[in-house]
């Protein structure tokens, strides 16, 4: 079945396939573009450690085995993907995050074979005991690698603060004891659990036609039964496991990640998110009130920024950067939040802060890696594209300020600190 769906204030309408072998298409055709761009994407990622299938016995497999699986998916008996993708021109690329796997590419030609080279290798694992072992050196490696790494240690001991139970506390990549513990068995368990087309994704933008997506999707995709995945996580506690934790590193500056853990069964509704990031830029973009004194008073640098972190039980909002005084960083930011709960939100601040993201997000209409990626994570979290712009625009000041109350709770806040040596 081919839905189209339109958005009039864009002029812009994309193509929703369910397609026979289980998986959902997106095709979003983008006339007079040379580029293409495709995403074939799993909702499974590295907190998805414990698994049932159709009510079976619960599965546990070892930290970082969604990223290891990754790694491994690229590999065949003959020429790796890469090298497939090199004769075509495509430039391919994959990530692992929390809560979901993607395999990409972008190509300005051959755009037919490009994305059957992604629809064969994603669908033909190739695991062995000699290439498992060979890869845990590898991952071993890189493991090391993100733990020498300051940005990086500041989110997780965040996280490992913020959470008591939850695997989003644990690195994506797993441990280096944990990946010792992988094997070809517990690859081919996790693949034919988690990458069942029923649980899938394609998104294919730029220049692409339904007709030739769905030509190479009919011969290359292989048609999956459904499967009831269930995963499972330990119920979390509101509250917070400790507010405060420092690690000293070799940096020049002192990093933060400052957190505030909001409610763990929580994904945003569309509205919902459309009103956080109008809340915000609002509260923290570089035109805020509160940037412009953290900037005055040389607490941060261009480097701060801010997030709305959210997946399978786990939901945060954060603010990260370089800072000479973190702590003086997080008192004027609960002040800002404390005045905005108390006194509400300027209407004319209000108003500009939301027609400057409706244009933002009408910019990224011209990008196909932001269309694709965009389009992945809505379709993931339950949320549709269009939607959220309709939202965006009819969001109410009276909303937004509804909305701030029940978030950035600072008894729920942790502050993780990066400091130098010596």
């Amino acid at each position: 079945m081919i839905k189209t769906v339109k958005n009039d204030r864009l002029n812009e309408k994309y193509y929703e396939i369910d397609h026979k072998s289980g998986v959902k298409i997106f095709v979003y055709p983008k006339d007079d573009y040379t580029s293409a761009y495709a995403i074939f994407g799993t909702k499974y990622g590295s907190i998805n450690n414990a698994f049932s299938l159709d009510g079976g016995e619960v599965v546990h497999v070892p930290d970082g085995i969604a990223h290891f699986l990754e790694h491994k998916l690229f590999e065949s008996e003959e020429l790796d993907a890469f090298e497939r993708y090199a004769k075509t021109g495509a430039n391919a690329n994959a990530y692992t995050s929390f809560d979901r796997t993607c395999y990409l590419f972008s190509c300005t030609e051959n755009f037919r074979e490009s994305f059957e080279i992604l629809l064969d290798f994603v669908q033909s694992p190739y695991f062995t005991k000699e290439t498992v072992e060979k890869e845990q050196g590898i991952i071993a490696q890189e493991i090391k690698m993100y733990d020498d790494s300051p940005n990086w240690v500041v989110l997780f001991n965040m996280l490992d603060s913020m959470y008591k139970y939850h695997t989003v506390k644990i690195d994506i990549a797993g441990t280096v004891e944990s990946i010792a513990k992988i094997t070809p068995e517990y690859l081919y368990q996790c693949y034919n659990t988690f990458y069942n087309l029923n649980n899938m994704v394609i998104c294919c933008v730029g220049n692409v036609t339904v007709d030739e997506v769905l030509e190479v999707a009919d011969r290359m995709l292989k048609p999956c039964e459904y499967h009831e995945i269930k995963s499972y996580f330990e119920k979390e506690d509101e509250g917070v496991r400790t507010d405060y934790v420092e690690k000293k590193m070799a940096v020049a500056l002192p990093l933060f990640a400052f957190g505030f853990k909001e409610k763990a069964d929580r994904v945003f509704s569309t509205k919902e998110m459309a009103c956080v990031d109008i809340l915000m830029s609002l509260l923290a973009s570089s035109d805020s009130k509160m940037f412009k004194e953290l900037l005055d008073e040389g607490l941060i640098n261009d480097s701060f920024s801010y997030e709305v972190f959210e997946g399978d039980g786990f939901s945060s909002i954060i603010f990260s950067g370089e800072s000479s005084d973190s702590k003086r960083v997080k008192e004027i930011i609960l002040r800002y939040i404390k005045d905005a709960k108390e006194n509400g939100l300027p209407a004319e601040d209000f108003e500009n802060t939301k027609k400057a993201l409706y244009g933002e997000h009408v910019m990224g209409y011209n990008s196909v890696s932001s269309i694709a990626n965009v389009m992945v994570d809505n379709y993931f979290l339950n949320r549709n594209m269009f939607d959220y712009l309709e939202a965006l625009a009819q969001i109410t000041l009276e909303d937004a300020e509804n909305m701030l109350k029940g978030l950035m709770d600072e008894k729920k806040s942790v502050l993780s600190v990066i400091n130098p040596m010596g």
